[in-house]
Formats: structure tokens, C-alpha cells, sequence
């Protein structure tokens, strides 16, 4: 397949910092592909040189066959973002916000009304399109969102945690959008989430950890990649003993998080009762799973990506709560 995203021994620096170092990657068209990345892990930087935002400062990057630095203007055209966190005029209504979106992009005002109208149908606002966005609920604006960077004809578009802060109802409606532009619309997705059960719905991922990039391919080749079946126990106290002697006794690596033990082993099913008769006294609970992409991400950078986003979350729901009082 062609490519449409072409990076190449990327490098942004920051002063003393190396934020990325050196990375390859492209995407597909027609391709959804997911970013994922602990806070400072170079994920946010990469996406704005894409983007056109930062200037690298080594290495190519093109984007729908255009280069960022030398034709930055095309890339921009060729782009639609949908931000974290809402970039919507709340004083106006949903034409007004999407007009003068059309008109940043230079789309023709006989296409624009029409082209208004498509968008606004595809995420079931088309009775709202007089509405002034401050009274929408959080899922309406990002519905309105998602239209407003579909109403060029982008021929990538960039989610930057397009469900965050969601109900699990809206969630799941969003993402059959998403499902429907991938199938109906020959449009590239490039998508950052922190839900893994969203990430599996990916084409491919890429992993970056301290500015480079440390797995990249399809979901399931990920998973199939821990080595295993994934066990997580408790313990009664001592858990740096405990940790060392199943090590030891069975030659694997075990690793803690959240006061909970992980190892992987081949036939679990099998493997529990053993392990169970011979840690009896130290076990408080035990629990066995296929691996997931959370396991995949734990393993690669020994830690949960839920961990890494809660702050910014919760630092979210603080600034609309200072709004709001």
C-alpha cells in the first residue's frame, strides 16, 4: 500500500533534551494507526512536527507526499485535527464554527453549505445546526469536533484522544464513526488513546518510550509477542521475597506494578495449580489472562499507560471545573 506518512531519523531537540532520537515509521493510506506513549515519551512532540507545528531539527518527514518544512502550507490542507481538549467558539452556533472553519481552508462557498450539511448528517447534529455550542453536552461538542475536521476532505486525520472524558455509550458511538469514515471514506486515521480496548482497533501500533520508538506492528502480532499467558498475584506481605524466589524457581521475569506481581507463562492453565501448591502461604489472590495490550505496554516500558494520562485527566476535569464555578 502507499504510503502517506513517511518518517525518517526524525530528531527534535529541546536545549540539552532529545525528545526524539532518531525514529522511522510510516503509515499507510487508508490505514488506522495508533500512537501510544507515557507522558514526556516524545508522542506529543512527533505528532506537532507531523502536523507542521514544531520544526524538526534532523531527519525527513512527508506527509501526503509533501515535505513539512519545505511545503508546509500542503500539508496543512492535507491534514484534519481534532485536539484533546475542545478548540470550538462555544458563543457561536454549529454552522457558525464549521463556516469559519471552511472558510480557514479555503473551501468554496457553493461546496461549503453543502458540505455543512454532509458533516453535520454524518454525526446526527444536523437539528442542532443552529444551536449554540456552550449548550451542548461534552458529547455533541465532540461530534462537532470530529465533523469540523472531516469538512475539507482531509485526506489524514489526526485524533488526539478523541474519547477522553466520554460516556462508554458516546465512546462507542464515536468510534463507529470512526469505523465508518475508515470503511466508506478512504481516509488515513492517526490516532493517539490511552484505552486500550480502543487501540485494538487499530490497523498498527507504534510504541515510543524516552524518544524512540520500541514496537511497532498490528495488535495481535503485539500481544502474541509477550510470551505467554499472564498471571497477577497478590502476596501476603514480603514482596521483594517473594518476587525473587519465583524468579529464581522458575526462571522468569516478574514484574510489580500497583502491588500486584505479573509474569507470563506458556500454558497457564496448567502451570496455576503447581504454582499455587508451592506459594500457598504467600498468595492472597491469583488471576490468569490472555495478554492484552496493556500487558504489551507494561512489558515494553514497565508501565500502565493509564497510569501515565490519570494526571492529565484529572488536570482536565480541574480546568472545567474552575470554568464552570
Amino acid at each position: 500500500m502507499e504510503k502517506i506518512i513517511e518518517v525518517q531519523d526524525l530528531v527534535k531537540e529541546f536545549g540539552d533534551l532529545t525528545a526524539v532520537k532518531e525514529i522511522d515509521f510510516h503509515v499507510k493510506r487508508g490505514e488506522l494507526f495508533g500512537f501510544l506513549g507515557p507522558n514526556g515519551a516524545g508522542k506529543t512532540t512527533t505528532i506537532k512536527i507531523l502536523c507542521t507545528l514544531l520544526r524538526p531539527n534532523s531527519g525527513q518527514v512527508r506527509v501526503n507526499g509533501y515535505d513539512v518544512q519545505e511545503d508546509p502550507a500542503s500539508v496543512r490542507k492535507s491534514l484534519g485535527l481534532v485536539f484533546q481538549e475542545s478548540s470550538l467558539d462555544e458563543n457561536l452556533t454549529a454552522e457558525e464554527n464549521l463556516r469559519f472553519h471552511g472558510n480557514l481552508y479555503g473551501v468554496e462557498r457553493n461546496t461549503l453549505k453543502k458540505r455543512i450539511d454532509e458533516v453535520l448528517e454524518m454525526v446526527e447534529l444536523s437539528d442542532r445546526k443552529k444551536g449554540i455550542v456552550k449548550k451542548f453536552s461534552g458529547g455533541m461538542k465532540r461530534r462537532l469536533e470530529l465533523a469540523r475536521g472531516l469538512l475539507h476532505y482531509p485526506q489524514i486525520l489526526f485524533l488526539d484522544e478523541p474519547t477522553l472524558g466520554l460516556d462508554p455509550q458516546t465512546r462507542n458511538r464515536i468510534w463507529e464513526y470512526i469505523q465508518e469514515l475508515k470503511e466508506e471514506k478512504d481516509i488515513t486515521i492517526f490516532l493517539t488513546t490511552h484505552y486500550m480496548d480502543e487501540a485494538e482497533y487499530c490497523d498498527r501500533i507504534a510504541i515510543i518510550d524516552h524518544g524512540e520508538i520500541i514496537a511497532l506492528d498490528s495488535p495481535d502480532q503485539l500481544k502474541s509477542d509477550v510470551g505467554g499467558d499472564v498471571i497477577r498475584i497478590k502476596v501476603n506481605g514480603q514482596e521483594e521475597r517473594v518476587q525473587k524466589e519465583i524468579e529464581e524457581r522458575y526462571d522468569v521475569e516478574v514484574r510489580s506494578n500497583r502491588g500486584y506481581l505479573f509474569f507470563e507463562k506458556y500454558n497457564g492453565e496448567e502451570f496455576v495449580p503447581e504454582f499455587v501448591s508451592q506459594f500457598r502461604e504467600e498468595i492472597r489472590s491469583i488471576s490468569l489472562n490472555r495478554p492484552t495490550l496493556d500487558d504489551v505496554f507494561l512489558q515494553l516500558t514497565g508501565k500502565e499507560l493509564r497510569d501515565e494520562t490519570a494526571d492529565a485527566g484529572d488536570r482536565m476535569r480541574m480546568r472545567h471545573s474552575r470554568r464552570s464555578d
